[in-house]
């Protein structure tokens, strides 16, 4: 049986490696959400910022115990949804395929590459069929958000950049890094952009 919490969040973060727990909540709750693709990552924590309730679930649970290949992605997703999250922001540690990228950088990512195997990619996956444009994957509002918010915080920007998403847990090899730099013209790789997009 799948019951809703008793509350309802606009804005859903989904944290990444070395991000397990936002310590900036105030009043924070925890939920065990149940969904009909199985148990997210983790619990959903649910607190207050900046006079908002904010959902938080980290990608790989507390403890980082679970790898790129094996996240519920869906059933995250979902988690989040039924909380009513309307807006996502997801955060992923990535590596550099450019020298100007540093770490520590925040690259606001405008287009991504699929290079993923194994991973369920939709909800359409019974009666109901449906096709997703992506030809601009992500949200512009939210772009121009987080590019405001960081650059009055004075964090190092790239305004775009294009995410190659490889299915993990094995990092890529050199040859595969200066494919996806020299001829997909790619900026950033990681392993958890996609299907999360």
């Amino acid at each position: 049986m799948l019951v809703k919490p008793p509350v309802t969040v606009d804005v859903g973060i989904i944290g990444g490696s070395g991000l397990y727990d936002p310590g900036m909540f105030k009043e924070t709750r925890e939920f065990k959400v149940y969904t009909p693709y199985g148990p997210p990552s983790d619990n959903v924590l649910v607190g207050s910022y900046g006079g908002r309730l904010v959902a938080f679930i980290p990608r790989h649970g507390r403890g980082h115990k679970i790898p790129p290949h094996k996240i519920n992605y869906r059933a995250n997703i979902w988690a989040l949804k039924s909380l009513g999250v309307k807006w996502v922001v997801a955060v992923s540690a990535v590596g550099s395929l450019r020298e100007d990228y540093m770490p520590g950088d925040l690259v606001i990512p405008d287009q991504f590459i699929d290079m993923t195997k194994k991973r369920v990619y939709s909800f359409f996956d019974g009666s109901l069929v449906g096709h997703v444009s992506m030809a601009d994957p992500f949200c512009p509002t939210l772009r121009k958000l987080i590019l405001d918010v960081g650059g009055s915080l004075n964090f190092r920007i790239h305004p775009r950049g294009t995410y190659v998403c490889i299915e993990g847990p094995r990092f890529s090899t050199r040859a595969e890094s200066r494919v996806w730099k020299e001829v997909f013209k790619a900026d950033v790789v990681g392993m958890t952009l996609v299907p999360e997009v």
